[in-house]
């Protein structure tokens, strides 16, 4: 492993890694990896949940020059397996569980990692027979690796699939100029130097949790990766790890700010100076009440896994200019155009597009037609609208496909969705267009209580006329225990929206 600034120790909820046995560790896996085919510009697979082991692999890539493929461990058996296919991975590391649902048919050899304690526990996992060699036995048995490492592969990150099979954004090699860029820009949106002790809750095979770790194994004193996200317990982590450097995503904030207020101030978070979110737009009303309880250390930036970061935001711009997920990070233009592709001035909305020299370029893999379609002269489409105001601050108002077009009037969901967790009771909530025979669309929202609410449609509704044009009101609202979520506890809306789309014969 490339020599460090820091001395890393890594802790999950059962096991705690040092800086020095890391290091043999990752030699002997490159070795491993290494002698099992893999080399420069190769693919290696993973499929496993927040562990050590995802770190020792993903570096042990990085030794050899090759890509390390993070595969999202709630897809399906054949979801896994296209992507395994699809990036031609020589080999798979997976916990022993993960391995067994796809073993018989994978096209590679694979390794399994024993699931630890805190993993069963936490996800009721019983002790597995899977094939594949034994992670600890392999790396035991095998030559360290001690040559020079080759250039390091850019990232390979499959995106979540939403529409048809999940795309591989392949980062093209970075320049000399793009390297030093990208570790300037990673600095200032992350936060994390010398001395950091950094916790992650958030999925690693997501691309900004991913680098936020890598950054934090590079450089930080302490790593906590939980074994999944709770809120008491996350609580709990930053009081008794003393953590410096946070990495969330909002609907995290919105599970922390629904617990008691005597829970909450049971905790002393006094040691945070960096909490970063990314991952999907934030409520105002949700961010201005972290900022209030956590102090101005809420840090935000807004981006894609294709285009990378484009803006950044502290809390003290967002505390003057709520809503604004910033300005463009140094050297990024952006622009917003109409539907016909002409710039539109400060404060008109239309689509976000991006360019960012200093980040390297990125393909599709094997799917270069679908890379070319988001070309604009240029610049990369983004799928997401929004607008600039005077000082090129950006405001997003919805992603594009989201887009609610009811009676010809365009209406932004998350707006609604921003309302609606002002109003008393809500605990979260989803908000979609569903099939409406006068208007073309509707809106519908799927909220879910506080827990102890007694929340009806009509008392929601009231909520909301004090807040939004009447026209911007759910025709349908629904009650829901649970709504469907990811890991991270982003709320999967598809789940909710498509079902009225497929009863009415008709898609989006």
């Amino acid at each position: 492993m490339a020599k460090r600034r820091g001395i890393l120790r890594i802790i999950t909820d059962d096991r705690t890694l040092d800086g020095a046995d890391l290091a043999a560790r990752v030699d002997a896996a490159a070795g491993a990896f290494a002698a099992r085919g893999v080399g420069p510009g190769d693919c290696a697979a993973l499929l496993l949940r927040n562990d050590i082991e995802f770190l020792e692999a993903s570096l042990a890539c990085r030794r050899l020059g090759a890509y390390c493929v993070p595969v999202n461990w709630h897809f399906a058996p054949d979801e896994i397996l296209y992507v395994v296919r699809d990036c031609g991975a020589r080999l798979l590391i997976a916990h022993a569980d993960l391995l067994a649902g796809v073993a018989d048919a994978l096209p590679c050899p694979a390794i399994a990692v024993a699931v630890p304690p805190a993993i069963a526990s936490a996800y009721r996992i019983a002790a597995p027979a899977a094939g594949g060699e034994d992670w600890d036995a392999v790396l035991a048995a095998a030559t360290p690796w001690t040559q020079p490492s080759p250039p390091a592969a850019e990232s390979l990150i499959y995106t979540s699939g939403t529409s048809g099979h999940p795309k591989g954004v392949k980062r093209r090699p970075a320049t000399a100029e793009q390297a030093a860029a990208s570790d300037a820009m990673r600095a200032l949106i992350y936060g994390i130097c010398s001395g950091a002790r950094v916790l992650v809750p958030a999925p690693l095979y997501h691309t900004a949790p991913n680098l936020f770790a890598h950054r934090a194994a590079a450089l930080a004193e302490l790593l906590v990766l939980p074994a999944r996200f709770d809120p008491a317990g996350l609580l709990a982590d930053i009081e008794r790890h003393r953590i410096t450097h946070l990495y969330a995503v909002p609907a995290m904030f919105t599970r922390l700010l629904a617990l008691p207020e005597a829970q909450r101030a049971a905790h002393d978070l006094s040691s945070l100076q960096f909490v970063l979110h990314a991952g999907g737009p934030c409520a105002p009303a949700v961010k201005a009440a972290m900022i209030d309880w956590l102090g101005p250390v809420i840090e935000e930036y807004y981006g894609s896994t294709e285009a990378g970061p484009i803006t950044h935001v502290s809390s003290a711009e967002w505390s003057a200019f709520p809503g604004t997920v910033g300005r463009a990070i140094p050297g990024v233009e952006i622009v917003i155009v109409d539907d016909a592709g002409q710039r539109l001035p400060a404060g008109e909305v239309g689509e976000v597009q991006s360019r960012n020299p200093g980040y390297p370029d990125f393909t599709y893999l094997g799917r270069d037609a679908d890379r070319a379609a988001l070309d604009r002269d240029g610049l990369l489409a983004s799928g997401d609208l929004g607008y600039l105001d005077a000082d090129g601050r950006l405001f997003l108002c919805d992603r594009k496909r989201d887009l609610v077009i009811s009676g010809g009037v365009n209406i932004y969901p998350a707006e609604i969705e921003a309302a609606l967790q002002t109003v008393a009771g809500v605990a979260d909530c989803a908000v979609f267009g569903i099939p409406d025979e006068v208007n073309g669309e509707a809106l519908m929202a799927v909220v879910e209580p506080a827990a102890g609410a007694a929340l009806t449609a009509e008392a929601i509704r009231e909520g909301l006329r004090r807040r939004l044009a009447g026209y911007k009101i759910p025709k349908r609202i629904e009650l829901t225990d649970a709504l469907p979520r990811e890991a991270t506890g982003k709320i999967r809306k598809r789940l909710l929206r498509d079902p009225h789309w497929a009863a009415a014969g008709r898609s989006i």
